[in-house]
């Protein structure tokens, strides 16, 4: 007995360590791939948070570029308000008795004046200048302005007058009266705290306003412009005649125009290119095809700025959603500052999977470990000289007309890059060609289709005055890179000594100063000839595209067909993936299982497309209805194993079982998906013709 005891014992202990060593092997690997999950949560979570970084970085560089550029424009409103606002208390203030009376307290039509400022857009889509209204707004009330925007749906035939009045009392009450009675904001103004400063009524976009609601308001402002001094500021789309062609002639007779023009959106458009797109302020860049694209996208559709900036937003989150070292964005462009103050190095941080881009492949000559320690800085440095490259053309080529956007565009094809390097090493001097030719005629670009070698050919002909104003633009460009700045420098120091030289005395001959101009044309050509060849030695020497450049994947975004997916969308194909794939949606794992293979817990629209799919163009409505409802009524695998096998019923457990399905329920069902199915375009009821028939529409993914 003992020894069976022990043996048993033997065997349990055994059993157990067994056990326990499948439960720790179990365990290791559920570890392990805990931690590769939380590892790459961890890299998703830095990928979003480097996007909600850029985004902000891209949207504060907006706004203040914009800001920037209507500065001026706005301080010059400012001061016409006040100097306005001084005119009309000038006349004297009514007591409260007179300023909250209906009648009016004039009849002179000079005192009805209204001061109204033209503000000027040169824009045909609004779209772009909203935010422009809403921040004129804002700097008014910062300088002792009570202000109102309203739109041009406060002015619809609608609403009439009484919601532009509505809407007035809103701002002005800070909503604390809603209601179409200027006299409660006349009542309102004579208060010792609010008679001091300006109303400012701002009609955002006034050629998308109803005249006659637009007429009806300014004569009743007219009626009380002595008791609320209201100054009006009217946004006109492209023309200062859009008063007369809007307003009735009696509503025209009460403005007193001030004309104010924004910047162009020619300008704004250069300028947010600049900030966003050719200087890297966000750690964030388009390839040339995606450029392309965008910049398609601009001049073909809307041509607006908001529709380039939501192209440019669609692009980062693209990029960050495929790219999986997008986490390390970041450390790109900041460098990170020790304790003691030093900055350490950039390539510190990036992982060795950086190694494996193709970018980084391509480089055989370079050892892995230098490309390593190497990469990070030098795509800044090459990113900053690449920037002030196309910026120094783009001063060059400014007076042309040349937008930043078609040169930035091909600034960014690597094949012009490599067909600039490869049409230079072929015009190299050989013991046919004198060395003196050569450099100063722009070989590089021969190419006669390329905006850069236009450019370039520009310079050539600029007249003195000008050179010397582009080199001055371009010694503030090349501020701070040494490879440029010096050799501007000194060509900039050769023209104003040239200058300096061939100026006339008071007491030069005539012939003299004939000789004089010879000699002037002469060096003036020499000049424009050194000014050519430097700036295209700059191009080709230094505007190396970022898809030329190592570990660019990492900042650069290039799946074009992701960006149009997104942008300009397949909704019909998207419609059917996502029945297809129903089970990632609800999370529903026994779909998920099943492989497509129609099941009874499927939802009842995805279960009726995928039956559809085993149909050519036309279903027969009574055998696509048979088939729905076989796959209703069929029970799980699960149930009838359990009714096959089932216990005693002392030992089976009380569930409680569904309610049975009804013919009515399934028919409600089949009639519900159909309907679906047909709101989201894919099927198209039956006909006279066929009424048992329904017919496909979309076919293939």
């Amino acid at each position: 007995m003992r020894g069976s005891t022990r043996q048993q014992r033997i065997k349990k202990s055994v059993g157990r360590t067994c056990r326990n060593v499948k439960v720790n092997l179990s365990s290791s690997l559920a570890a392990s791939h805990e931690a590769e999950v939380v590892g790459d949560q961890l890299d998703e979570n830095l990928r979003m948070k480097n996007f909600h970084n850029a985004w902000v970085k891209i949207e504060s560089t907006i706004k203040d570029v914009l800001h920037n550029i209507n500065a001026d424009v706005f301080n010059e409103i400012d001061g016409w308000v006040h100097r306005s606002f001084g005119a009309i208390c000038s006349s004297g203030k009514p007591d409260t008795n007179k300023a909250t009376c209906s009648y009016p307290i004039v009849t002179d039509v000079t005192a009805k004046q209204i001061f109204t400022a033209l503000v000027v857009m040169n824009n045909m889509e609004f779209v772009d200048d909203l935010q422009t209204f809403a921040d004129l707004g804002i700097h008014l009330q910062s300088h002792g302005c009570h202000v109102a925007n309203l739109s041009s749906v406060d002015f619809s035939a609608k609403n009439g007058i009484g919601g532009c009045l509505k809407s007035l009392s809103r701002q002005i009450l800070k909503g604390s009266i809603d209601a179409a009675d200027i006299s409660i904001l006349a009542s309102w103004y004579m208060e010792q705290e609010n008679s001091k400063r300006p109303v400012v009524v701002i009609v955002e976009d006034m050629d998308r306003c109803s005249g006659p609601v637009l007429s009806d308001f300014i004569l009743m402002l007219s009626e009380w412009v002595i008791k609320i001094p209201v100054l009006l500021i009217l946004g006109v789309a492209t023309t200062l005649d859009a008063p007369k062609s809007i307003l009735s002639s009696k509503a025209v007779q009460h403005l007193s125009p001030f004309k104010f023009f924004l910047g162009s959106p020619a300008d704004r458009l250069d300028a947010i290119i600049e900030a966003v797109l050719v200087k890297p302020c966000s750690g964030f860049l388009l390839g040339h095809k995606v450029a392309a694209f965008i910049r398609n996208c601009f001049l073909r559709q809307d041509g607006t700025l908001t529709s380039l900036v939501r192209a440019v937003k669609m692009a980062i989150v693209q990029h960050f959603l495929m790219e999986p070292l997008s986490f390390i964005v970041k450390g790109l462009l900041d460098e990170e500052v020790t304790q003691s103050g030093e900055p350490t190095s950039l390539s510190e941080a990036w992982p060795k999977q950086a190694l494996d881009l193709p970018s980084c492949m391509r480089i055989l000559s370079e050892p892995k470990t230098e490309a390593l320690l190497g990469g990070a800085s030098k795509m800044k440095e090459l990113l900053n000289l690449w920037s002030c490259v196309v910026l120094c053309l783009y001063d060059a080529g400014k007076n042309q007309k040349t937008t930043l956007l078609d040169l930035y565009y091909e600034a960014l094809d690597p094949k012009l890059y490599n067909l600039r390097h490869t049409e230079y090493l072929e015009s190299q001097p050989d013991s046919q060609r004198p060395s003196s030719t050569h450099g100063l005629h722009g070989q590089s670009f021969r190419n006669k289709g390329s905006l850069i070698g236009h450019t370039v050919r520009q310079v050539r002909d600029l007249p003195p005055a000008a050179l010397f104003q582009l080199l001055e633009k371009w010694v503030k460009q090349t501020d701070g890179v040494k490879e440029m700045h010096e050799k501007v420098k000194e060509l900039q120091l050769q023209e104003k000594f040239e200058d300096d030289n061939l100026k006339e005395p008071a007491n030069r001959s005539r012939r003299q100063t004939i000789r004089n101009n010879g000699n002037l044309d002469k060096r003036t050509k020499e000049l424009n000839q050194k000014a050519a060849a430097l700036i295209s030695c700059m191009a080709r020497d230094h505007m190396q595209p970022i898809e030329c450049i190592p570990f660019h994947e990492i900042v650069c975004f290039k799946n074009v067909d992701k960006l149009q997916a997104a942008l300009l969308g397949d909704p019909r194909r998207r419609i059917q993936l996502d029945l297809l794939e129903c089970h990632s949606f609800l999370k529903c794992s026994c779909c998920s299982k099943s492989c497509n293979v129609p099941i009874s817990s499927m939802h009842d629209t995805t279960l009726m497309y995928t039956l559809a799919q085993e149909h050519g163009d036309l279903i027969n409505l009574h055998d696509w209805y048979q088939s729905f409802r076989s796959i209703i009524f069929q029970r799980p695998v699960k149930e009838r194993h359990r009714s096959k096998v089932s216990p005693s019923p002392k030992k089976r457990k009380t569930t409680t079982e569904p309610q049975n399905i009804t013919e009515a329920s399934v028919q409600a069902r089949f009639c519900r998906a159909v309907t679906e199915l047909q709101i989201t375009g894919l099927l198209r009821m039956p006909s006279k013709r066929r009424p048992d028939y329904v017919q496909r529409v979309a076919f293939g993914l």
